[in-house]
């Protein structure tokens, strides 16, 4: 009888594998051969010793070591070497053991055993002893006292990542990286970058093993792992290449995976003076096509997320909302926010993100014409220290030079050369009073015409918020009235 190949794959986009196969059968027992990709020491897991950067990995994954606490397949935290735990106060934490846990060399995994391996992890591991922050570890029988240096409130997760592996440091670390844990097989013989030989725990505390021997061989070229795999050298492959995986769709081959935290993302710069503005962050999500990513880059072995982690867990996705794939809206977002290509250089540009591009390359000072109301825009020239000399506006508070036109003067004269002309009812349109222009316009219209006996009626003075088109309105308004001649207060309208 042919016995079915399972296969186990290593998902980028959030999976990661157990490999569970169908063993050779022999006479008298059973053996199992597993092809890894990522057991070699350019992955940093050289060995399978997890005091040792991130061989915690293959210390777990190959079943020789494990955990006090452990996470489930929706990544809720669970018991495995220990039973229970209690956060006494913020700084301490009682940590009781499962009954009966031993080491494969027969030793009891009691506190004093939990101590020893805890403080050489912290001694010898720099990202733990940074994780965890202890203090001082106390065993009493099956408890374990750990008092931190601060508050960790996330310590049992810490306890949960493969570096916090129990092993027996009186039994102490071989010098090919070998180690004794508590899980279901002892490795026999290890060689960096080729393979380890495991054999099953005589001693294992948490019932049967299946299989009594497992080879697992370092094949990281995914191509010979799929070449491994098809020819019969290898009873299971974990990190396959996404390209391989057709040639194992079918009903000799088994895929196992489950969702975790694994995933591709972006950091966005809350520092940058580009993706500091929501509206550049909105548009970037709103323009990254996951779903295509998802089909085309990885074929299809994953699925778009909404969030860090996937919705099978109970703080994933499924509580979270995220912008849809849509370029034109995500134009139309930066278009309101203000970022235009105003020069047909396909760079989009905001004045405020300019000014603090200028601010560091050495610009000597900055002519600039804005609106009255982007005072936005001189505070930052003026938090920069950029000299700048404003027209059209005044700096207001800011000490600035500003050329501005002479509202007052000019309307003044505008209106004395309409009544020089003959003209006797002109009428004012602006843009709302509000605007120091309009009032200063409007103030030397009236004075004109006063000065020549004139009064201007309220009803002669319209505001409209859209100027050409309104304008367009008044034009005919005042044609109706016969009027001639129109002063527009906004200085994008010219009518004659």
């Amino acid at each position: 009888m042919r016995a079915k190949k399972f296969l186990a794959m290593a998902i980028a986009l959030g999976l990661a594998v157990g490999a569970t196969a169908m063993p050779t059968l022999a006479a008298d027992k059973k053996t199992f051969v597993f092809g890894d990709t990522t057991f070699n020491a350019e992955n940093e897991e050289a060995d399978i010793n997890p005091q040792n950067t991130y061989a915690g990995w293959a210390c777990i994954r190959y079943g020789v070591g494990e955990t006090l606490f452990r996470y489930s397949d929706t990544m809720e935290i669970e018991p495995w070497i220990a039973k229970e735990y209690e956060n006494i106060d913020e700084l301490t934490w009682k940590i009781t053991l499962n009954d009966g846990v031993v080491f494969s060399n027969g030793r009891a995994c009691d506190g004093e055993a939990v101590k020893e391996s805890l403080e050489a992890l912290v001694a010898n591991h720099e990202r733990a002893a940074g994780d965890l922050c202890i203090d001082t570890i106390e065993a009493d029988g099956n408890t374990v006292t750990i008092k931190t240096t601060e508050p960790k409130p996330a310590l049992i997760n810490y306890l949960s990542d493969p570096y916090g592996c129990i092993i027996d440091m009186q039994a102490g670390v071989s010098d090919d990286g070998i180690v004794i844990g508590t899980g279901p097989y002892v490795a026999t013989e290890l060689v960096t970058d080729d393979h380890v030989n495991l054999v099953k725990n005589e001693n294992y505390w948490n019932g049967d093993v299946n299989v009594d021997e497992i080879t697992v061989r370092t094949i990281s070229d995914g191509d010979t792992l799929a070449m491994a795999l098809q020819a019969g050298e290898i009873n299971a492959a974990y990190g396959m290449a996404y390209a391989s995986y057709p040639l194992f769709e079918n009903d000799d081959f088994t895929f196992t995976s489950t969702a975790t935290s694994r995933a591709f993302y972006a950091w966005m710069n809350f520092e940058s003076p580009v993706t500091s503005d929501p509206a550049v962050r909105k548009a970037i999500a709103m323009g990254i096509d996951k779903d295509s990513f998802v089909s085309v880059l990885l074929n299809g072995y994953g699925y778009p997320a909404v969030g860090a982690f996937p919705d099978t867990f109970s703080f994933g996705g499924q509580n979270l909302t995220t912008e849809s794939y849509d370029p034109d809206g995500a134009k139309k977002v930066l278009e309101e926010a203000g970022w235009v290509d105003s020069d047909g250089d396909g760079i989009r540009e905001k004045e405020l993100n300019a000014i603090r591009v200028m601010s560091g390359q050495m610009v000597s000072g900055v002519i600039i014409d804005i609106s009255g109301k982007d005072t936005d825009l001189l505070m930052e020239l003026n938090k920069f220290g950029l000299p700048f000399v404003v027209f059209g506006t005044t700096a207001g508070e800011l000490a600035a030079d500003s050329v501005e036109a002479d509202d007052y003067n000019g309307a003044y004269q505008a209106a004395e050369y309409l009544y020089s002309c003959g003209h006797r009812k002109i009428g004012f349109v602006h843009g709302g009073m509000e605007s120091v222009y309009s009032q200063r316009r409007l103030r030397g219209i009236r004075k004109a015409l006063e000065h020549n006996g004139i009064e201007l009626e309220e009803k002669y003075i319209f505001y409209k918020d859209l100027f050409l088109y309104c304008c367009y309105i008044s034009v005919h308004i005042f044609k109706r009235k016969r009027f001639i001649n129109i002063y527009s207060s906004n200085r994008c309208v010219r009518l004659n």
